[in-house]
């Protein structure tokens, strides 16, 4: 194995670490943030949908900037800008101060989903075998250590500006540092690379299967403090224990789902995510004290854990378009389950209330079990690099 190839590899989940520990930082605030403003659910709801926007204003421009720079100079960009506007959102005072910060915070997550993305398939058909969950693991590594990290620092009654700040310098030393080592060619770019064309049945399918597990995993990082706040009501120093097992669990069984994808194959290793996630809701739902809400949230982390990396692969397998064409589709489908369904969350908690939106999101996870009957997730092909 080439050493430039180990070191690219380095290089992007390291990238993947920086955009994880960014959002999760934001996350573990949410609490603080819409007690300072005085926010409601469907305060939270409206709020969240500004992140969306500014995702969906990053859509078109994500494809083309791929291709027309690469891949490796829009991680440089797009994971400068998340650290940057990071800090915003800490310094804003008024609802609608907060709602462009999230914006624009959305549109550089976006153009990092995607470009980083990117990264990590051409970086996984060098190694010739499936590592794209052991990248999302170092994005949900990030989000437990940034969960645990905003706890610390909610102990210490340390503003969320400061935090962010310290968390906005740190990820733009590792943006800068791992610029250095990434890929500087991006695979089948000749061809179109990023440009996103209607989907075959099946690559549909595992877009809508991405969709239901990222709407859930959004619902876990933007509402478990919440939820653990306003329905379970801890200690306050007990409020984010909830979102920590979720990430701790979720980092945990992406670094071991490829080998029990291995033994068990994706279909069935889905529908066992797919219990897992109904489970775990439904038992915080039913039981929503201390003890019970986190053996809750830490059965819906292990049951996330899978669901997107496994989506990742197999949409490989599509045989309409290339891997790389394949995984922006499904990716994008994706996406707009993560943004989305916290907005949503938001809007029924205020017209019914938190529990009733989280045994909603304890269905949406059922789904994916029954969409995934038949799906598969083949060992990528070796691809020597030129």
């Amino acid at each position: 194995m080439p050493s430039t190839t180990t070191k690219s590899r380095i290089a992007v989940a390291a990238i993947f670490f920086q955009a994880g520990i960014c959002f999760a930082s934001w996350a573990s605030r949410i609490p603080d943030i819409s007690s300072k403003l005085g926010l409601s659910e469907g305060d939270i709801g409206q709020l969240l949908l500004a992140t969306p926007v500014g995702s969906l204003s990053a859509l078109p421009l994500a494809g083309w900037l791929v291709h027309k720079w690469g891949s490796r100079m829009v991680v440089l960009l797009s994971a400068s800008l998340y650290a940057v506007f990071l800090p915003l959102l800490g310094w804003v005072e008024h609802f609608w101060t907060l709602v462009p910060a999230l914006a624009l915070l959305g549109f550089a997550g976006n153009l990092l989903n995607i470009s980083v993305n990117t990264q990590a398939i051409n970086v996984q058909a060098r190694f010739g075998k499936p590592i794209m969950a052991s990248f999302h693991g170092l994005w949900s590594l990030a989000g437990f250590l940034g969960g645990a990290f905003g706890t610390l620092l909610i102990g210490w009654q340390l503003s969320p500006l400061s935090h962010f700040l310290f968390v906005a310098v740190l990820g733009l030393l590792i943006a800068f540092v791992a610029h250095q080592f990434t890929l500087r060619h991006d695979e089948g770019s000749e061809a179109g690379g990023m440009s996103l064309q209607r989907p075959e049945p099946y690559l549909l399918r595992i877009g809508i299967i991405a969709f239901c597990g990222m709407l859930c995993e959004g619902c876990m990082f933007d509402w478990s403090g919440v939820y653990f706040q306003r329905v379970v009501r801890p200690d306050a120093t007990m409020v984010t224990s909830g979102y920590v097992a979720c990430m701790c669990t979720m980092a945990l069984g992406r670094f071991i789902s490829d080998y029990f994808t291995h033994r068990l194959g994706a279909a069935r290793m889905l529908q066992i995510s797919s219990a897992l996630i109904t489970a775990g809701l439904l038992t915080a739902v039913a039981l929503p004290y201390l003890v019970p809400a986190i053996v809750g949230f830490l059965l819906v982390g292990f049951g996330i854990a899978s669901v997107t990396p496994l989506a990742y692969s197999a949409a490989g397998q599509a045989r309409t378009v290339s891997p790389g064409v394949a995984l922006a589709l499904v990716s994008t489908i994706g996406y707009f389950g993560f943004l989305l369904g916290p907005p949503l969350i938001g809007l029924l908690g205020e017209v019914f209330n938190l529990r009733i939106s989280f045994a909603l999101v304890a269905v949406i996870g059922a789904a994916v079990g029954i969409l995934a009957a038949g799906i598969t997730a083949k060992p990528a092909k070796v691809r020597t690099p030129a």
